[in-house]
């Protein structure tokens, strides 16, 4: 098992996070929310990385590239629907896929001129159209309820992929959350001294890497999965997903707690990116129904571990 992404997904996404910050890194979530015709920005300097043209259901590096994607936008809180455009199945004329749930599906794809397609997690596909929201994108981040038209039952395989991008989304979200509070504490001072001397401090920002450096090693894991076409991909992403979630309260409310009520300002990026996290976080299930789906499918067989058969899996 190597759950290391190849040297070309690595270089690949870091010249995505160059591009994107060239493109104007934390003003593209700011420009998007206030003229969301703006975020087609983000998709032609992706275009022109060739981002829309990777196919990883097809090619192992691919796929990793495309993980390696989802993270670089991720860490800018880029408004577009990356992880979703990757996902598009092979045998659909769509554009993107996302998973939903099956109460109010939503997604965080309104005002884009794309065809989608969804699964639910039990496999049943349909083509969705955005309904366009009510509220603004300062109050939505772009999340809208979706309007479908059932088409098969044939899209288990498409879960486990659509589930998994999105969290290495998140992945990137908490790379730059971490590098917020640690830019923070290193300038801001208190009783003569900066923040980052202070030993409580110094716990805080240990306890949210573990977190993050844990769903990073999971994410990669899930992605070898899918790579590897295992039975239990689904399962796999799920607890990916649980995982990232409940991380994701970690390494928020740390970085939250250390930047004190500057966190919430508009001038502070710690603001954006906490609440451009929101829409990953719950769709299309929450912490809560994320756990208890997980619990349900492994029932008595569990995860697989260091004893399970084959070995070493």
């Amino acid at each position: 098992m190597n759950i290391e992404l190849a040297d070309e997904a690595l270089e690949y996404g870091t010249q995505v996070r160059r591009a994107l910050e060239a493109a104007g890194g934390d003003e593209l979530v700011r420009k998007a929310e206030a003229q969301p015709a703006e975020r087609e920005t983000i998709a032609r300097v992706l275009g022109e990385l060739g981002a829309w043209e990777l196919t990883p259901r097809a090619d192992a590096v691919e796929l990793e590239a495309a993980a390696a994607l989802c993270r670089s936008t991720g860490y800018w809180a880029a408004p577009y629907p990356v992880a979703e455009r990757l996902s598009r199945p092979a045998d659909l004329d769509v554009d993107g896929l996302v998973v939903i749930g099956d109460i109010n599906p939503m997604a965080a794809i309104a005002g884009l001129d794309l065809r989608w397609a969804a699964v639910d997690l039990d496999g049943r596909r349909s083509r969705v159209t955005a309904v366009q929201p009510d509220v603004p994108p300062r109050n939505s981040a772009f999340v809208s309820p979706l309007r479908a038209t059932p088409l098969d039952t044939g899209g288990a395989g498409d879960i486990a992929l659509g589930l998994v991008l999105p969290c290495w989304t998140l992945l990137g979200m908490l790379d730059r959350a971490i590098d917020l509070a640690r830019d923070h504490v290193a300038v801001r001072q208190q009783f003569g001294q900066a923040l980052a001397q202070f030993q409580s401090v110094q716990f805080q920002l240990t306890d949210a890497e573990v977190e993050r450096a844990g769903v990073e090693m999971l994410a990669r894991y899930a992605l070898w999965s899918i790579q590897e076409g295992n039975d239990q991909a689904v399962d796999d992403a799920l607890a990916l997903r649980l995982a990232a979630i409940e991380a994701a309260d970690v390494v928020l409310r740390v970085s939250h707690q250390l930047h004190g009520a500057l966190g919430f300002c508009d001038e502070a990026t710690l603001s954006w990116l906490s609440r451009y996290s929101w829409p990953v976080r719950r769709l299309p299930l929450g912490r809560s129904a994320t756990s208890d789906l997980l619990t349900r499918r492994l029932a008595g067989h569990g995860l697989p571990g260091l004893f399970s058969d084959p070995r070493g899996v």
